[in-house]
């Protein structure tokens, strides 16, 4: 879970996603969370305070604390390497502001066990509910003309690059350069493009998606430009296993 300034939701949601082991009698019950890793990338608020005051003794909760934000890539980087530690089956990754349900989390792991995914990706678009989620409009229409650049180039049929809300198998986490890869907000659209270019299967599964008030660091144009940039690499063979 990277997380920067997210003080005001990251104790909720880690609430949310230690409630999925104790249910009962429902298709959460049979999530097994081994461990979870918040990543704080030099939060000014108190997010590392929200994170402390949460204990569970069946769900060990792990603090990585980056003295300076370093970037949403650049916590990934971070979280996925001390996951990793566990030689875990799978690895999620579950943002720290609540904007995509930590619920749909069992769901996902379910279809890309049943699909035998090396990558899922979680997909407002596919759910039908960003819009009513409270997608803003210019983001719905920049996400639909970016997917089709997307889908175009990288030979996929997804219909959201960049939810972030992504489930790592086995084969990606051992096979992927995630420390050569973007320390911005491109890292996930380069984990896709690398995992394609290396041959593994990806695919995506609807996500609920919610805009409440939380405070978006991303530049809409710059990051729109990273992405453009992340295709033509592609093109030109950048993410290539050497």
């Amino acid at each position: 879970m990277p997380a920067y300034d997210a003080g005001r939701h990251v104790r909720g949601v880690l609430e949310r996603l230690l409630a999925l082991g104790e249910s009962e009698g429902a298709e959460p019950a049979r999530l097994r969370l081994a461990r979870i890793i918040v990543v704080n990338d030099g939060s000014r608020d108190d997010t590392r305070e929200q994170v402390m005051s949460l204990c569970d003794a069946r769900t060990p909760i792990e603090l990585c604390d980056r003295a300076r934000n370093g970037g949403y890539g650049a916590a990934m980087k971070d979280g996925i390497a001390a996951g990793m530690l566990d030689d875990p089956d799978v690895l999620a990754c579950v943002h720290a502001d609540g904007q995509y349900s930590p619920e749909a989390l069992p769901g996902l792991l379910r279809r890309m066990r049943e699909r035998g995914l090396d990558l899922l990706q979680g997909s407002r678009i596919a759910s039908g509910t960003a819009r009513s989620g409270g997608m803003p409009r210019y983001k719905y229409l920049a996400n639909a003309l970016l997917n089709r650049i997307e889908n175009r180039t990288l030979g996929l049929s997804l219909s959201d690059y960049h939810s972030g809300y992504l489930l790592y198998g086995r084969r990606a986490l051992r096979g992927l350069p995630f420390r050569a890869l973007s320390d911005s907000f491109d890292f996930d659209l380069e984990v896709l493009a690398a995992a394609r270019a290396r041959g593994l299967r990806i695919g995506e599964a609807p996500v609920p998606t919610h805009y409440g008030d939380q405070i978006s660091h991303l530049n809409p144009a710059a990051y729109g430009l990273r992405v453009l940039g992340v295709l033509w690499r592609y093109r030109r063979g950048g993410y290539d296993a050497t």
